[in-house]
């Protein structure tokens, strides 16, 4: 099989697998000039668009349609909370696959036996890019559609023709828990960032409490429901608009309040916050936007990712593991990442969340850290020296300034010729 009919992969963690960046320019001419050599992106550009150097440049139209979705200039009310978290999630798995597809052109390459057997005048159409592991954006969202269907018949077949909101929370209970299977990640698998996708929530019926959350917003949203959403502790809680919220609290037949069967565990855990809420505390809370929606989603990304690439690799895999490990061309279905790649992952959260609160200065700051971390000393500097101009606190910005004068002369020193050690800090 050439490596251009092996399909696309879109997972996050499992057995074990090794990444790697290279220039592309190293790679071999014939694969260069290959539009279907990298079967996810490449040959979903235009014709005659030059091949991308850099996983930069793959992300870059996934980055600009995240960036127009939640545009300023568009209404909180209009942003389709479902539809960016997919944009997030097609972004993050282009990153992945081009990894791995650099990852397999260089095994090929280190055997010898790379072949070209695709045809260069196949391309697929611009409709492509917007895939998720193998699904158009649109079809992602027809599953939200197909789940309101269902909530919708299964209302009509309890003889329910108004669309109270306590009524259609129950019915949505029973179809996503009962009907479909869907249940919630236990705390150990909190720790699995596949979990924190939407579209694998939708395809594997598991997932966080949080991407629940959105599920029920847009499920009830297409059947005329409104839910509003508010975080309280470390939780995210959401309930339809009512006037009377007492009800949401009453005990129904699964001997659980409504408002307990929507919001998980948390809501009878009585060291969470949420245990504490009454129908009356419910309405002095404050209501989330959309905005806020997805910020919560990408802060949640930013830990798990930064939190898993700093736990040790059960498997051993380090950033020295050989590619010669694999001994065939087919990618795992669930790849064990390296930490650079988890952390990369973060930082892209992290700079997306910023295109979202842009004046955020404390979110700046740690993502200038997270790029020093890194060893991406030009970047760390940029983004350091940008919140230096948004630093309210006047000892803090000075602690900034120190800091970032020593990143200058770090740089310095790094990109001298003279210097060849990678093992530079700043004291």
């Amino acid at each position: 099989m050439s490596l251009a009919s092996s399909p696309p992969v879109s997972t996050f963690a499992g057995h074990r697998t090794t990444l790697r960046y290279y220039d592309q320019r190293r790679l071999p001419k014939k694969m260069r000039k290959n539009p279907s050599a990298y079967p996810l992106f490449l040959n979903q550009l235009n014709e005659g668009s030059p091949t991308p150097k850099s996983y930069k440049e793959v992300i870059k139209p996934f980055r600009q349609m995240f960036a127009r979705e939640i545009s300023s200039q568009s209404k909180d009310s209009d942003i389709s909370i479902a539809k960016v978290l997919l944009y997030i999630a097609a972004e993050d798995e282009a990153f992945l696959a081009f990894n791995r597809e650099i990852d397999a052109l260089s095994f090929m390459r280190e055997r010898g036996n790379i072949q070209d057997q695709s045809d260069p005048s196949e391309t697929d159409s611009e409709e492509q890019l917007l895939q998720v592991a193998g699904k158009s954006i649109l079809e992602w969202l027809s599953e939200l559609d197909a789940i309101s269907k269902q909530v919708e018949s299964e209302l009509v077949s309890r003889g329910i023709n108004s669309c109270h909101s306590v009524q259609v929370l129950e019915a949505v209970n029973t179809v996503l828990f009962d009907m479909r299977g869907f249940k919630r990640t236990t705390t150990c698998l909190n720790e699995d960032p596949k979990y924190y996708y939407l579209h694998s929530a939708l395809n594997s019926r598991c997932g966080t409490a949080f991407l629940f959350s959105v599920i029920y917003i847009e499920v009830c949203q297409r059947l005329g429901v409104p839910i509003v959403g508010a975080r309280v502790g470390e939780d995210f809680l959401v309930w339809p608009k009512t006037e009377n919220p007492e009800e949401l609290f009453e005990v129904v037949t699964s001997g659980k309040s409504l408002f307990a069967v929507v919001n998980g565990k948390c809501v009878d855990d009585s060291d969470s916050m949420a245990s504490d809420l009454t129908g009356k505390s419910l309405q002095d809370l404050d209501v989330v936007t959309n905005r806020d929606i997805i910020g919560i989603a990408l802060a949640n990304l930013i830990r798990v990712h930064w939190r898993r690439a700093s736990k040790p690799s059960p498997g051993g895999v380090m950033l020295t593991s050989p590619l010669s490990e694999r001994n065939n061309l087919r990618i795992s279905n669930f790849p064990l990442l390296r930490p650079q790649d988890l952390r990369r992952l973060a930082i892209a959260a992290a700079e997306r969340l910023l295109i979202l609160e842009p004046n955020n200065w404390r979110l700046r700051r740690d993502l200038g850290m997270m790029h020093y971390y890194v060893r991406q000393c030009r970047e760390a500097i940029q983004e350091l020296s940008i919140c230096i101009a948004f630093v309210i606190d006047e000892e803090e910005s000075k602690e900034l300034t120190l800091f970032v004068e020593k990143l200058h002369r770090l740089f310095s020193l790094m990109s001298s010729p003279l210097d060849s050690s990678d093992r530079l800090a700043v004291h």
